[in-house]
């Protein structure tokens, strides 16, 4: 008997699944995040090891046919040094296949619809727009991470959210709302503890100070509060929320080709779920065929059955995972 694994390894999470020719899940694995820009590559490279071999139980990693690696900051394998190190990890696992490691929007793409091209856009802390050809990115907009892009993200939702707060501060506009949980969150403050100009000058320097002493990823945190903000009818919110839909629907159109009538599978915190944003993407996309990504690693493992048993593979199916 002979196997095909998918992975799905990203910043906070690594997931594995083990599937046979008939699309049964066998087996899974987990671990902690496994993206090789956020941790080092012997640690990123353990932890899909390891939820590989939990995936095979005891089976034969001989008997593995292929193996798919969605994984976000896949572009570090570009280093050879860094390739060496996740190719040691699959030798000292017993993987004798080749091991295809690829950007996890492909492996998003590929869990949300079997059509060969289309369009992925990824929005949760960090954005991307990818254009897929024959189930491969073929090219991307946007992306370009926290200094000169990832637009409508959720980092990018968190920094509009504090700027519109120093704007309110600065401009001796209504602290209530977004600029009170704002506050709230970063310092600690409430609206009503900042009433003087005094005051606004120092709320103001300390939420540009608080902000700066931190990664620049953690201003996702924010993120949340504009959505609260949004759903409460606030007009500063909605502009920002319009705004993070407009860019994104901007880059989504970009790496379409006029007329294109393939999907547009949306993925990550910000499309997905109850997200104002991902209501909006959507509904300035209406007239095509637009879907949500269910789940990465049963893409990944879906990749990897085509590349073992050939394009008539089943979709894995989710119930077995």
């Amino acid at each position: 008997m002979s196997f095909a694994v998918g992975v799905d390894a990203g910043g906070t999470s690594t997931r594995a699944a083990l599937v046979d020719a008939a699309g049964a899940v066998l087996g899974t694995g987990r671990g902690e995040g496994a993206n090789p820009n956020a941790h080092a590559p012997e640690v990123a490279a353990g932890r899909i090891a390891d939820a590989i071999t939990a995936a095979l139980g005891a089976r034969d990693p001989g008997a593995v046919r292929a193996c798919v690696v969605g994984m976000a900051g896949v572009s570090k394998l570009s280093d050879r040094g860094v390739a060496a190190v996740f190719d040691a990890a699959w030798t000292r696992i017993g993987l004798t296949c080749a091991v295809r490691t690829v950007a996890d929007a492909e492996v998003a793409y590929a869990s949300a619809t079997p059509a060969p091209d289309g369009t992925v856009v990824v929005a949760g802390t960090g954005s991307i727009v990818g254009r897929i050809r024959k189930r491969r990115l073929a090219g991307t907009t946007g992306g370009y991470g926290w200094l000169l892009g990832d637009e409508g993200s959720a980092f990018w939702l968190g920094r509009e959210a504090v700027r519109s707060t120093l704007e309110a501060l600065g401009r001796g506009l209504p602290l209530d709302g977004l600029p009170s949980a704002v506050l709230a969150a970063a310092l600690g403050l409430s609206g009503l503890d900042v009433r003087s100009d005094a005051e606004r000058l120092a709320a103001s320097r300390a939420l540009i100070t608080a902000a700066n002493a931190e990664a620049p990823v953690r201003l996702a945190r924010f993120a949340p509060l504009v959505s609260a903000a949004h759903d409460a009818g606030e007009p500063a919110a909605r502009e920002i929320v319009a705004r993070a839909a407009g860019l994104l629907v901007e880059n989504a159109l970009a790496a379409r080709e006029p007329g294109e009538s393939t999907p547009v599978v949306l993925v990550g915190s910000v499309l997905t779920g109850a997200s104002p944003v991902g209501e909006l993407v959507r509904r300035r996309l209406a007239g095509l065929e637009v879907l949500t990504s269910s789940d990465g690693v049963l893409g990944a493992a879906w990749l990897a059955a085509v590349d073992a048993f050939g394009e008539g593979a089943p979709r894995p199916r989710p119930s077995g995972y």
